[in-house]
């Protein structure tokens, strides 16, 4: 596994070693303590989620406020994805900012997303399926989460904004500046 930092500290885009022969492939899709050896990070996973969605499908930007904050390893299982994730650390030097990156089935690359960020994708394949371990439980109270179309956060997605389809809830999303966040 290589693990590469980001500009946003805490956060990290990871390439798997995968090993192809004529029956297919294998990779290690995480090791705990590997992951803490070259980041730091004791990531804890309690929890799998697996969603998908089709073409121009935007989920997020979803965090949860503290105590129930969580980290969040995302990986893509079928498709391609823009993954973004924004600082929403107040005191982060990289308050404000984010990061987009595009996962796909056939790099297995993946991204961590640490406690104190929002996070979203845009589906740009026909369909995609995305498998996310958290190190938290989902609290509905402690729920929040960042409008996409916020011009402040300045993100480029990668299909034409009039193809993205959000759900209702997250067309409500409040643009950063006012969201509810206790980082």
């Amino acid at each position: 596994m290589i693990v590469n930092p980001l500009d946003l500290e805490g956060a990290y885009y990871l390439e798997p070693k995968i090993f192809h022969d004529d029956r297919g492939f294998f990779f290690e899709w995480f090791n705990k303590e590997r992951f803490k050896e070259l980041t730091g990070t004791d990531f804890k996973v309690v929890q799998f989620n697996y969603s998908r969605s089709t073409k121009g499908v935007l989920r997020g930007l979803h965090y949860q406020l503290n105590p129930a904050a969580q980290s969040k390893l995302i990986a893509v299982v079928k498709g391609t994805i823009q993954d973004v994730i924004v600082d929403v650390r107040k005191d982060s030097k990289t308050f404000g900012q984010h990061h987009s990156v595009i996962l796909t089935e056939e790099k297995r690359n993946q991204l961590f997303v640490p406690k104190g960020f929002a996070h979203g994708f845009l589906v740009l394949s026909e369909e995609a399926e995305i498998f996310y371990a958290i190190d938290n439980q989902y609290s509905p109270e402690h729920d929040s989460g960042i409008s996409y179309k916020d011009p402040d956060l300045g993100i480029k997605w990668d299909i034409d904004p009039n193809l993205i389809q959000v759900s209702e809830k997250d067309d409500k999303l409040l643009e950063l500046k006012s969201t509810p966040n206790n980082f």
